[in-house]
């Protein structure tokens, strides 16, 4: 059962990765759209940032599904493992093994885009009306 939940939660993450991919493209579109009107100074640094961004959610998006890929293989394994009566104990805890550093790495990657996109939008104190 804990393959399927697995897979169950990298489908959740790869939907996660896909909404934030989006957002990032969304604003570098209207940055895009509003080039000629926006002061060059801000936009292309911003630019430039949302363009990292989204390859690091696409990096994420990859090793995220390659990890689904690695668990669906567990899974086909373990059938055909029961269904031969075969011991594929290495095969299944490389493949598992695997799985985890792919979501590791994908989850690695994820915090670095959030950290990336915190960065990019700090709140100047002045405007907080702090005391």
């Amino acid at each position: 059962m804990a393959p399927a939940f697995l897979l169950s939660a990298l489908v959740l993450l790869i939907n996660l990765f896909a909404t934030r991919l989006a957002r990032v493209v969304d604003r570098a579109r209207w940055i895009e759209e509003q080039f000629g009107t926006l002061p060059r100074a801000l936009s292309v640094p911003e630019l430039r940032l949302l363009d990292r961004r989204m390859r690091i959610i696409n990096a994420a998006i990859a090793l995220a599904t390659a990890s689904a890929i690695a668990v669906c293989l567990l899974v086909v394994m373990l059938f055909v493992a029961g269904l031969l009566d075969t011991r594929f104990a290495r095969t299944v805890a490389s493949l598992f093994i695997i799985a985890m550093l792919l979501l590791i790495a994908a989850l690695g990657l994820f915090l670095l885009e959030v950290r990336l996109a915190s960065r990019a939008i700090r709140i100047r104190n002045e405007l907080l009306e702090r005391e």
